[in-house]
C-alpha cells in the first residue's frame, strides 16, 4: 500500500511539474507566444511550425489549444489555420516527451536549486517567473526518476501483473485507458512520460503501452474539447476538428501487432521504443493530415452551423477566460472590451445631439438600448479583472489593472449621465412642450462637439499611454472648461434680455451644461493616469499585439491618432 501511495505522489509530483512550467512560460513569453501563433496566418505549414514551437515551450499541447481557441473565438484567426496549429502542437508534445527521457538525473538539482534562487528573490519579475519555469524542469525530471524506483517493487507483484496483463488482449481498452488518465491529470505529455517508464520497468508490456500513447492524444483531444465547450461556435469547431483529428489515429491500432514485432528487432529499449513511437506516430499523422484542414474545417462548419442567438443585450467579446493565468494578455482583452464600451458611449452622445435638434423618438430609444448595452459590458470586464489575483500582478500590470477599471467605471457612469441628459430634454420638449432657443442650442452643440472629441482623445490616450496626447487632452479639458463657464455666462445674458425660450428652457439649459463638465471630467481622467504612470518611470505594460487590431477599428476618420 505504501509503495502504490508512494507511485501515485511520483505521478501527482509529473503533473504539478507541467503545470508549474506551463504557467511559468505562459506568464512570461505569453504575449510572444501569441505574436507567434498570430504571425502563423499565412499559410498551414507555417502554422504548424508555429504549433510545434509553441508547445515545445510551454509542454502542453492544451495550452497551446487554448491559444488557438482563444484566437479564433476572437476571429483573429481563421479555422484552417488554427487546425494547422493544433497538428503541430501533438508533433511539439512528442519532440518534448523524447527530450525529458534522456539521462538528466544531473539536471534536476540544478534547475531546482536555481529556480528557488530565483522565484524566492525575484518573484514578481521576469526572472522570478523563469526561476518557476526552472522549478518545474526539475520536478519533472525528479518525478520521472522516482516513478522508475517506485514501480520496480510494484512490477514483482503478482497481482499487479495479472491486473495490466489483462490489457494485453486489448489495445482498444489500452487506449480507453490512456485517454482518462490524459484527461485526469490534464496532460497527455505526463500520460505519455509515464507510460514509457512503466513499460521500461516492465510494468506493463509494449503492445498496452503503445495503445496507452494513442489513447493520450486523444485524451489531449478530449480536454481541449471540454475547455472549449462553454464557449462560442467558432471555438467549439477548433477543438472538435483537434479530436477527430486524433480519433483519426485509431485507426493504427489493428497493426500494433505487426508494428511490435519489426520494433522487437530493432534492439532498442521498450522505454526508447515507446518514445520513438509516440514521436514517429504524431508526425507521421500530423504530416499526412496536414493538407486537409481545408476539409476539415468545412466539416466543422457543416457539424457545429452558427446559430445567432440575439437577446438585444451586447456580449463581451474579447474576455477569453482562458488567458487569465498569463495577465499580459488577460489585461489586453480587457482594454479591447472597455474600448468597446467607450465607443458605445460614443455612439450615445451622436444620438443625444439628434435628441438635441431632433424631435424624433427614435434618437432616444437607441440611447436607452445603448445604455443597456454600456451596463453589460462593464459587468463583464469588472467580473473578468476582479478573476484576476492582484497580488500575482507585477507592479506596471497592478497600474495598468487600475486604469483600465477606472476607466471602465467612468464610461459606465457616463452611458448614466447621458441617458438622464436625454430624460431631462425629452422632459421639455414633450411634457412641457418647450424648446431651445437658436442660441442656445448652437451653445449646446458647441459643448457637444468638443465633448465628442475628448473622449475620442481621451480612449486614444487610455490605448497608448501617450504623454504628449494626454497633455493635450489636458489642455482640451481646460479649454472646455473656460467655454462652459463663457456660454453660462451668455445664458444669464439673455436672460437679463428678457429671451422669452432661454427663460422658458434655463433650468434645463443649465442642467445640461453641468451634465456635460461631468462628462469631460470623466473623459479626461485617462490623461492624469497616463501622466503619473510616466512620471513614477514605470511605463505601460507592453502592448499586446492583438489590440493592433482593435486599435485599427478604433481610429476611425475624424479620431485623433
Amino acid at each position: 500500500m505504501l509503495t502504490l501511495l508512494h507511485l501515485l505522489s511520483s505521478i501527482a509530483l509529473l503533473v504539478w511539474g507541467t503545470h508549474i512550467v506551463r504557467t511559468g512560460i505562459m506568464r512570461v513569453y505569453g504575449s510572444h507566444l501569441r505574436r507567434l501563433l498570430g504571425h502563423s496566418m499565412a499559410n498551414s505549414p507555417l502554422a504548424f511550425a508555429a504549433g510545434i514551437g509553441v508547445t515545445a515551450l510551454v509542454q502542453s499541447s492544451n495550452a497551446t489549444a487554448l491559444l488557438a481557441i482563444s484566437f479564433v473565438s476572437q476571429g483573429l484567426m481563421t479555422l484552417p489555420t488554427a487546425l494547422a496549429i493544433m497538428l503541430g502542437a501533438d508533433v511539439g508534445t512528442a519532440l518534448m516527451s523524447r527530450i525529458l527521457t534522456f539521462d538528466l538525473s544531473w539536471l534536476s538539482p540544478l534547475c531546482t536549486l536555481v529556480g528557488v534562487c530565483l522565484f524566492l528573490s525575484r518573484k514578481q519579475t521576469r526572472a522570478g517567473q523563469l526561476g518557476r519555469v526552472l522549478i518545474g524542469l526539475g520536478l519533472i525530471i525528479l518525478a520521472l526518476q522516482l516513478i522508475v524506483v517506485t514501480a520496480e517493487p510494484i512490477t514483482e507483484a503478482r497481482g499487479m501483473r495479472v491486473l495490466f496483463s489483462s490489457l494485453a488482449g486489448d489495445t482498444l481498452l489500452a487506449a480507453v485507458v490512456g485517454a482518462l488518465f490524459a484527461v485526469l491529470s490534464y496532460s497527455s505529455l505526463a500520460a505519455v512520460l509515464l507510460t514509457a517508464t512503466l513499460a521500461g520497468a516492465g510494468l506493463i508490456s509494449l503492445p498496452v503501452a503503445l495503445g496507452v500513447v494513442i489513447g493520450a492524444n486523444i485524451g489531449s483531444g478530449v480536454l481541449a474539447w471540454l475547455n472549449a465547450t462553454p464557449q462560442l461556435v467558432p471555438a467549439r469547431r477548433v477543438a472538435l476538428g483537434n479530436l477527430l483529428y486524433k480519433l483519426a489515429g485509431l485507426l493504427v491500432l489493428p497493426l500494433l501487432p505487426i508494428l511490435v514485432e519489426w520494433m522487437a528487432t530493432l534492439g532498442f529499449s521498450v522505454q526508447t521504443q515507446v518514445i520513438a513511437f509516440h514521436l514517429a506516430y504524431n508526425s507521421l499523422r500530423c504530416v499526412l493530415l496536414l493538407p486537409t484542414v481545408g476539409l476539415m474545417a468545412r466539416l466543422c462548419e457543416r457539424l457545429l452551423p452558427e446559430r445567432l442567438v440575439d437577446n438585444g443585450i451586447a456580449q463581451p467579446r474579447h474576455l477569453d477566460p482562458t488567458a487569465l493565468d498569463t495577465p499580459t494578455l488577460a489585461l489586453a482583452n480587457a482594454v479591447r472590451e472597455t474600448l468597446r464600451i467607450g465607443d458605445l458611449v460614443e455612439a450615445m452622445l451622436a444620438h443625444l445631439r439628434e435628441a438635441l435638434h431632433e424631435d424624433r423618438p427614435e434618437p432616444g430609444e437607441e440611447i436607452r438600448r445603448l445604455d443597456d448595452d454600456v451596463d453589460a459590458l462593464y459587468s463583464g470586464v469588472k467580473l473578468y479583472l476582479a478573476r484576476m489575483p492582484r497580488e500575482d500582478l507585477a507592479e506596471q500590470e497592478s497600474q495598468r489593472w487600475a486604469e483600465i477599471i477606472e476607466l471602465a467605471i467612468n464610461l459606465e457612469q457616463a452611458g448614466d449621465i447621458i441617458e438622464h441628459m436625454l430624460g431631462k430634454v425629452h422632459n421639455l420638449k414633450t411634457s412641457k412642450r418647450r424648446s431651445f432657443s437658436d442660441r442656445g442650442l448652437d451653445e449646446l452643440s458647441q459643448l457637444h462637439a468638443l465633448l465628442s472629441a475628448n473622449l475620442s482623445l481621451g480612449l486614444s490616450v487610455f490605448l497608448s499611454g501617450d504623454t504628449h496626447s494626454a497633455r493635450q487632452l489636458l489642455q482640451q479639458k481646460r479649454q472646455f472648461r473656460k467655454l462652459e463657464r463663457e456660454l453660462a455666462h451668455a445664458h444669464v445674458h439673455r436672460l437679463h434680455q428678457q429671451v422669452k425660450e432661454s427663460i422658458e428652457t434655463s433650468a434645463t439649459h443649465l442642467e445640461l451644461i453641468a451634465d456635460m463638465k461631468r462628462l469631460n471630467s470623466l473623459f479626461c481622467s485617462a490623461g492624469y493616469a497616463a501622466l503619473e504612470g510616466h512620471a513614477s518611470g514605470k511605463g505601460r505594460v507592453p502592448t499586446e499585439p492583438t489590440l493592433d487590431v482593435n486599435a485599427a477599428e478604433h481610429q476611425l476618420p475624424g479620431k485623433p491618432a
